[in-house]
């Protein structure tokens, strides 16, 4: 603990105008800044002899639809001198196109690919910036909160057509018609079909 605490007195007299907020939380430090500064945040956690965050461990976000600055972005890293993660995250707009860190960390190059086909969020001067988890003709983006349930189409195998075909999603409403009676005992339209 004293020692993620002297990494955190650290980053925060190096980069003071840079975070927003800085706290320590189960043996990790978080950081929150403004999303205009994620390089150069990124570049002295990295670079600089006193942190040593040479893994990047993960790239996610959050979607918080209510708020005006909808998308939380988080980055993990990881310092095997120091033996700490630290957290840093900062908030986006829908539309916003948010600096790519492959440059940095050839490992994002992936990680951004799967936040953009989750997200839709831009990465900017990104190699590669397609679709990695879905199809490339997939409408819309899953891990947003207003995603529909049952998604826009439905991909199944076609007998006739010998190939994967692509429909409007059908859901069918007789489905939704549960008796709740006792399996054991059968149910009302079966008894009545028997005796016919």
């Amino acid at each position: 603990m004293e020692l993620l605490q002297k990494l955190e007195k650290k980053i925060n007299s190096e980069l003071n105008t840079k975070i927003n907020s800085s706290k320590i939380k189960n043996n990790q430090i978080y950081l929150n800044i403004d999303s205009n500064d994620i390089t150069d945040v990124i570049l002295f956690l990295k670079n600089n002899e006193n942190t040593n965050f040479k893994q990047l461990i993960d790239i996610t976000a959050v979607d918080y639809p209510e708020n005006e600055k909808r998308f939380k972005l988080v980055y993990l890293l990881l310092s095997h001198e120091f033996n700490a993660r630290i957290i840093v995250d900062s908030f986006i707009n829908e539309n916003e196109i948010t600096p790519s860190l492959t440059k940095i960390y050839p490992a994002a190059n992936w990680m951004e690919r799967e936040v953009f086909d989750m997200y839709g969020i831009q990465f900017k001067d990104h190699p590669d910036l397609r679709r990695i988890l879905t199809d490339y003709n997939f409408n819309g983006y899953p891990l947003r909160k207003d995603f529909p349930l049952t998604g826009h189409t439905e991909v199944r195998y076609s007998e006739e057509e010998k190939k994967v075909i692509y429909e409007p999603v059908k859901l069918e409403q007789n489905y939704r018609n549960f008796d709740y009676e006792s399996p054991w005992e059968g149910t009302k339209y079966i008894k009545e079909q028997t005796k016919k």
